[in-house]
């Protein structure tokens, strides 16, 4: 029997479980692949908002990342919530050291809520130390004009230069999620041979909490079965929008996605 594909999940665990690690672990599994953590923090949150922090030591962060690559073939890894410039360091260390060279990296900072996740003292240390390890990196735009430290307009093409900018920081690729863009949720996509638009409609709903863990997830779970970065981008994107099409009524805020659509559907088992 061949064995499964591994990814590694590098981020903050989400008691209400649309997001975060368990956001990770379930686009991992659902996508055919063995699914690893590393939890960098505790939260206390749900759909309708963050209500505790809890950073992991960063040595007992760094002892995660070291157990899981010392005994299984890591073949991507993502990271997500990272909260403090000491957390950084440590997963950059942790990921040259153990060569976690399709590395997709999320650089999350504020919930769908608004709480903060990454404290404003860790966005250089994420800058200069984790993006030149990416193999993308995969902002919304805010997160992107928090990077660039400045505005980008509503244009393709202002979009599409700050991709370029952002790609001069040292990942390989990147895509501008259009989440936040007016309009249709057309992503922009960039790397040293390309930049286009991928265009997407938008699904007018309010759940769509965890999409950027979900779509940063699937990207790892993709090029961990051998895809393409371009393939995996594209199908990383079908597999979300589907997600979100297909989202569980759940809570009383921004409600999760159904990850394992691709089985069921939100009624139930079949």
């Amino acid at each position: 029997m061949r064995p499964m594909s591994v990814a590694l999940s590098i981020a903050g665990s989400d008691s209400g479980g649309g997001a975060g690690i368990q956001a990770d672990l379930k686009t991992f599994s659902a996508l055919g692949v063995f699914a690893t953590s590393a939890i960098t923090a505790l939260t206390a949150q749900n759909t309708q908002g963050v209500t505790g922090i809890y950073p992991i030591p960063p040595d007992m962060v760094t002892a995660q990342i070291d157990a899981v690559a010392q005994d299984f073939q890591v073949a991507a890894a993502k990271t997500g919530m990272l909260v403090s410039a000491v957390i950084v360091e440590a997963v950059a260390q942790a990921v040259a050291r153990h060569h976690l060279d399709q590395l997709v990296v999320d650089p999350v900072m504020i919930a769908k809520s608004g709480a903060r996740l990454l404290d404003e003292d860790a966005i250089g240390a994420l800058r200069s130390r984790l993006l030149p390890l990416a193999l993308i990196v995969t902002p919304n735009l805010p997160e992107a004009e928090v990077l660039l430290d400045h505005p980008i307009g509503p244009r393709d093409e202002d979009v599409l230069a700050a991709a370029r900018e952002l790609l001069a920081l040292g990942p390989r690729a990147v895509v501008i999620k259009g989440g936040h863009r007016a309009g249709d949720a057309d992503d922009v996509y960039c790397d040293a041979r390309s930049a286009r638009v991928l265009p997407c409609e938008r699904i007018v709903t309010s759940s769509t909490h965890g999409t950027g863990c979900t779509f940063s997830a699937a990207i790892a779970a993709l090029l961990a079965r051998g895809r393409s970065l371009p393939e995996a981008v594209a199908q990383a994107k079908e597999f979300v929008t589907e997600a979100i099409r297909n989202a569980l009524p759940l809570g009383h805020g921004h409600g999760p996605l159904h990850h394992f659509h691709l089985f069921y559907g939100a009624e139930g088992l079949p």
